[in-house]
């Protein structure tokens, strides 16, 4: 970790630091540990959230808990219900895959929604996160930030989905950031070029331990059964059978609620230890995505 890269995460935060201050978006790894450590060196104002997503491991949820300065918040529904893990998978009939992230939609990516939100996006994450994030991005109404980055003459990207990236944190990158957060869910990633060994570096230095799952060999720190996690899932479930028992009891009830509907699983899908066999690719014979589509 070099103090060029600390002090131009800084600058970073300083740079685009919008009149009502930053929504930090804390997920209680090293990463969001670093970017609280940021903001709070840099001077901007912010305001720490997480998003109860009720599958979060125990060690994360007393570790977030410990912090003063972090809002946990709950995801509700239009009724001011809590929306869990549970029901999403009842609501939409089919467990969360790779390809139908809607957990991550209902859980997570609701808050900030007009605000500039501080991330601990980086590129070292995954290759896809390298082609599809910058130093600033901005999420919707993409046709109106693009021709104001033309109009101002910012250099920028999009990516498939339509978010607009910034990869350089000149001037007209901040005026573009002024104009269109309000309308839109900016994301500025500080330490979007810091690679693992600057993350531990930094926490070292500043006596910040993280979250103790790390110090249990855990590399990444997120939602029980994630479909993204891949085998790591095993390890998991190993540490948190009743999560296991959980999610095959809502699998159950799911099968239950898709004969109710007149939705009929494939043969092969008979209880909930059937789909979580699925899910967790266990058993190569049984349906794949593009057959549960037509389901």
């Amino acid at each position: 970790m070099t103090p060029e890269k600390e002090q131009k995460a800084i600058e970073r935060l300083k740079l685009f630091e919008p009149p009502d201050g930053y929504y930090l978006a804390y997920s209680g790894g090293k990463d969001s540990d670093c970017i609280k450590i940021l903001a709070q060196l840099a001077g901007v104002k912010f305001e720490a959230h997480h998003n109860l997503t009720t599958v979060d491991a125990p060690e994360t949820v007393y570790y977030v808990r410990s912090q003063p300065d972090v809002i946990i918040d709950k995801a509700l529904d239009a009724n001011g219900n809590q929306i869990t893990m549970w029901n999403l998978i009842l609501k939409n009939l089919m467990p969360p895959t790779r390809l139908a992230r809607y957990c991550c939609s209902e859980l997570k990516e609701r808050s900030g929604r007009g605000r500039v939100v501080i991330t601990g996006v980086r590129w070292a994450e995954s290759s896809k996160r390298k082609e599809n994030a910058g130093t600033v991005k901005i999420i919707g109404k993409p046709k109106t930030t693009q021709k104001i980055a033309e109009e101002i003459g910012a250099d920028y990207d999009v990516t498939r989905q339509g978010g607009l990236i910034m990869n350089d944190d000149n001037d007209e990158s901040r005026r573009m950031v002024e104009q269109c957060y309000r309308t839109t869910k900016t994301m500025v990633n500080p330490i979007i070029d810091w690679i693992d060994n600057d993350v531990w570096d930094f926490l070292n230095y500043y006596g910040c331990k993280s979250n103790p799952l790390y110090e249990c060999g855990f590399k990444r720190i997120g939602c029980i059964g994630c479909p993204v996690a891949g085998k790591h899932r095993y390890v998991e479930f190993m540490r948190y059978p009743k999560f296991k028992n959980i999610y095959i009891a809502v699998f159950d009830k799911m099968l239950k609620r898709r004969e109710e509907l007149g939705k009929a699983a494939n043969l092969s899908w008979k209880t909930g230890l059937d789909v979580f066999r699925w899910w967790m690719g266990e058993d190569f014979t049984q349906i794949t995505f593009d057959d549960l589509e037509e389901l």
